[in-house]
């Protein structure tokens, strides 16, 4: 029997190992792009006419806290905001109406029937983008506010002669509580990831409270037809086809930000990830094995480690979380600085501890049928 349970205990140790080079590899390949990430230099610093596009249902509180913050950028050449009003039946038409008075860069788009077969916010968002003046378009939402007054002026600074697509980093603000700091961290970890792929070359999605990308890319693509029966993906889908390793750059600088305010409750933020995940079945397959395998490889990494401390040598199961550990900390440590989480850090061991439960929690939503409404 002894023999048995030592062999059962090699076993589990050198699955363990095999689980932690995973991750070890994730980290040193992948993340560790972000963490040393330093913007390319440009040889000519000029500003391009731009187009800010927001789609709002129902948002009128919103607007009248957050529309400012996008009004009063400082960007000195040409640009308009472009609000789509998508069947609102609420006050967002007369909170539009009031800055239009102040604002004549403001343009106001009235949706008033509900598009037939097209899910969730494509056929607004298709709407704002046709209407648009200009070629560099830069989403955002409306419970969204620019972390500071130069977010356009970043934002569309990142482009150089062949991209076509910026990701930029939608944060979340800083509040008491664990369950704020729990979604900035599933939040920072889902940019990590993002960033991280796009440097290394294959880019699979942006979030649509920072994104930016060319009109003329959204044209030749059809702009979200070949996904239009799906409720959302219409910020990582799109991205997911279009964007490449020679067409996309990142902007991580904190002024380039945008900030919302996170769930209140948990039960809020579950139905949030469950209509995100709800897209990432429709990825490439790339991008849905390099993901699923690092998810897998962490939901394992903590069982394995318990199993190998009891069954097999406690210290050579210590040494090798330790090693994974190291490389986490100091990988995490300066991404976390350059995206404005350090705050976060000091608890990253049990934010990782927590991924292993939240990938447990979440994967259902693989397999669930998608929300049909976008707001």
């Amino acid at each position: 029997m002894s023999a048995y349970f030592y062999l059962i205990g090699q076993i589990i140790f050198i699955v363990f190992c095999v689980v932690a080079a995973v991750q070890i590899f994730y980290y040193l390949f992948f993340f560790r792009r972000l963490a040393f990430y330093e913007p390319p230099l440009k040889t000519a610093n000029i500003s391009q006419p731009v187009s800010v596009i927001i789609c709002a249902r129902d948002e009128a509180d919103n607007l009248a806290k957050n529309l400012p913050g996008i009004l009063v950028q400082d960007y000195k050449t040409t640009h308009e905001i472009i609000v789509v009003n998508d069947n609102s039946t609420d006050e967002t038409k007369y909170v539009i109406d009031e800055y239009k008075k102040s604002f004549k860069n403001l343009v106001n788009i009235e949706l008033t029937q509900e598009a037939k077969l097209i899910m969730g916010k494509k056929f607004p968002l298709s709407m704002g983008i046709k209407s648009a003046k200009y070629e560099t378009l830069i989403l955002t939402d409306a419970d969204c506010v620019p972390a500071s007054e130069f977010w356009v002026d970043h934002v569309q600074q990142a482009y150089h002669e062949n991209t076509e697509v910026v990701l930029g980093y939608g944060a979340y603000h800083k509040k008491p509580g664990l369950l704020n700091k729990l979604i900035r961290f599933e939040t920072f970890h889902s940019a990590l990831q993002y960033f991280s792929y796009a440097l290394a070359g294959i880019p699979y999605m942006g979030v649509g409270r920072n994104l930016s990308y060319k009109r003329e890319v959204f044209m030749r693509n059809k702009g979200f037809s070949s996904m239009n029966m799906i409720p959302s993906g219409d910020d990582d889908l799109f991205i997911n086809k279009v964007a490449n390793k020679h067409n996309t750059a990142i902007m991580i600088d904190p002024a380039s930000h945008t900030l919302s305010e996170a769930k209140k409750t948990w039960n809020e933020w579950m139905r949030q990830k469950y209509r995100h995940y709800t897209t990432s079945k429709y990825y490439k397959p790339i991008h849905k094995f390099l993901l699923g395998l690092y998810s897998l490889s962490l939901v394992l990494f903590y069982p394995l480690f318990a199993a190998s401390v009891v069954m097999h040598t406690w210290w050579l199961a210590l040494s090798v979380m330790g090693l994974r550990l190291l490389i986490q900390a100091i990988i995490l440590y300066k991404t976390m600085k350059k995206l404005n989480e350090k705050d976060l850090w000091p608890f990253f061991i049990l934010f990782d501890i927590w991924m292993f439960f939240y990938f447990l929690i979440t994967v259902p939503a693989l397999w669930k049928k998608p929300k049909q409404t976008w707001n």
